[in-house]
């Protein structure tokens, strides 16, 4: 089973990034200025995915990735894939697993380590001096 993770991009915009039950990223969505347009989408690909439009890409470096959009408006792009076999079975994980995904919200914390990881970092600052 996956999961959705929120978070925030540097400009303050929301969006969502739909991660492998190994913890692999498979689907990073556009940015929405608002959490409760991801959760929308979100909710929209778990009841019904087959309402979606999935467009295989090969890029000319030879590279795989797949858009998710409806009616036009693209709302996720997939990670790149360096095969076509590897991107379809992301896909087909994608697909199999997003009904019963969860939904994780990091939106909310700034500084996810804390105190502690500032700490470290000025000690390994030190230590390269």
């Amino acid at each position: 089973m996956g999961a959705f993770v929120i978070s925030t991009k540097t400009d303050g915009a929301f969006k969502f990034a739909y991660a492998a039950r190994r913890g692999k990223t498979i689907i990073t969505s556009i940015g929405c200025r608002e959490k409760p347009d991801c959760e929308k989408i979100m909710a929209a690909f778990q009841e019904n995915i087959a309402q979606f439009t999935v467009t295989k890409i090969r890029q000319s470096s030879g590279k795989h990735y797949f858009r998710i959009s409806k009616d036009g408006l693209v709302l996720a792009n997939s990670r790149k894939f360096t095969t076509e076999l590897l991107m379809q079975k992301g896909l087909n994980d994608f697909l199999n697993t997003v009904a019963a995904a969860e939904i994780l919200d990091f939106s909310n914390q700034e500084n996810v380590f804390g105190e502690i990881a500032d700490n470290e970092a000025i000690g390994v600052l030190r230590l390269v001096k």
